[in-house]
This record gives structure tokens, sequence and C-alpha cells, in this order.
């Protein structure tokens, strides 16, 4: 049977509205899952239901974290957060890691889960961090190409899944992880120090990656396999 995975949905300020990228639905159909859009609430008896359903969550990329999740006063800098994206993916990410389910997270994805787990954020990498200088962490499309590498630590799950030392990547942010929380692994680095890939140690799957498999397209095989490793940890 398919596991069912609940994928946080993108929400448009102008429009008030919710929505999706296809690559996030795409990359999890063609690795075997289904994907399923989550509603913006966080009403508890309705999320706990959900979790019902769900073998896993892909956490995606859209709105600034806000500081205030980890303990820091807003820069004029830092863009806009969204509260109600904030407060479901906190208690998701709560539900899944009570009961050991499998998470991805993606751009967003990365720096929520490291600010969950008690770790920070530069809120703008290009005033606060020195090394976005060097590379280009805010490319302009298209997005389904790469525009610098990373580096995998052989210790980390990326280096056993792919094979590989060095991994070109697409970049798509301004925000980035600052101090990694405690029990972080680190999977991936940029060419200038960030850090672009994390798992956590003591869990079963609970992965992120800074840059962006679902607009590299199913030519694209280690994004494929990024998906289907994920799709199987649901499993």
């Amino acid at each position: 049977m398919k596991p069912v995975i609940g994928v946080i949905p993108l929400f448009d300020d102008k429009k008030d509205s919710i929505w999706m990228v296809p690559g996030y639905m795409e990359g999890i159909r063609r690795a075997g899952g289904i994907p399923m859009m989550l509603p913006l609430t966080w009403e508890k008896g309705d999320l706990e239901q959900i979790n019902s359903m769900c073998r896993g969550y892909l956490f995606t990329g859209g709105h600034d974290v806000a500081p205030k999740l980890y303990g820091e006063t807003e820069s004029s800098l830092c863009g806009p957060a969204n509260r109600q994206r904030d407060q479901l993916e906190t208690y998701i990410f709560h539900l899944a890691w009570n009961d050991d389910k499998a998470v991805l997270g993606i751009c967003r994805g990365l720096q929520l889960i490291n600010v969950l787990m008690g770790g920070t954020l530069y809120q703008d990498l290009p005033s606060q961090f020195q090394g976005s200088k060097e590379i280009e962490h805010h490319m302009c499309p298209p997005y389904d190409r790469p525009c610098h590498q990373v580096k995998l630590t052989e210790e980390g799950p990326l280096f056993r899944l792919l094979g590989k030392r060095e991994l070109g990547v697409n970049s798509y942010h301004h925000q980035g992880i600052k101090k990694l929380a405690p029990g972080l692994g680190i999977s991936a680095v940029a060419e200038d120090g960030l850090v672009e890939g994390i798992y956590a140690r003591d869990k079963r799957y609970i992965q992120a990656i800074q840059w962006h498999p679902e607009f590299m397209g199913r030519e694209d095989r280690d994004s494929g396999k990024i998906f289907r490793e994920f799709v199987e940890g649901c499993k």
C-alpha cells in the first residue's frame, strides 16, 4: 500500500490563499507515495486526525520563520513570516517526532526544523553571513539548474544515499542556519561554510536540505533518489 504523505501548504499573502508547487507533489507521487496537501489549521483535534492518516510529512519552502521562535527580535531585513504556518508546522513536527514518522524539510523546512529543535537562523544572509558574498544563494530563474556546490559529509545519510562527495544544487533563500540545534547532524555544507543539509541523529528519518529538488525535474537522478528514500522512510 502506498503511504499517504502530508505536504505543508504554501500561502499567498496577496490572494489570502493556500497554494502548492507541483514539483513537491510530483516528486512524492513518482517516488511511490500519495501526497496530500494539508489545510492551514492549528485545531489540535483536526491535526491529530490528519496525523492518523499520514505516514510522513514534507515541510515545504515559503515564508521566513518568525524570529521570536528562536528568541530574537525581528530585523528590518527579515522577510514576512506567517503565523498560521508556524503554528501548523510546530504542532505537526511534534506529532511526527513523538510517533517517529518520517519528515523531509526543504528550504524553509530545514530552517524550521533547526529552530524547533533549538537552533537559530541568520535572518538575512547578505547582511549577516560573510560567506554569502562568495556564492549565489538567491539565484534567478530558471531554477532547474545547479548554481553552487555542496560538500556531503561522509557520516551523513546523503553521502550514503548519493555516493558522492560533492553535489551541484539550486538555491533560492536569504536565510540559513546560524547555530545548529542539539541533536542534529550535518549532511551537507556549501562552499562558503553554510550548513545546507541536516538530519536528526536519534530518529529513523528526519532529514532536511536547503536546496530545491522539486524544481530539478524527473531527469535529475539525485533529486529522484532523495524523494524515493523519503517515501521509503514513510513506509
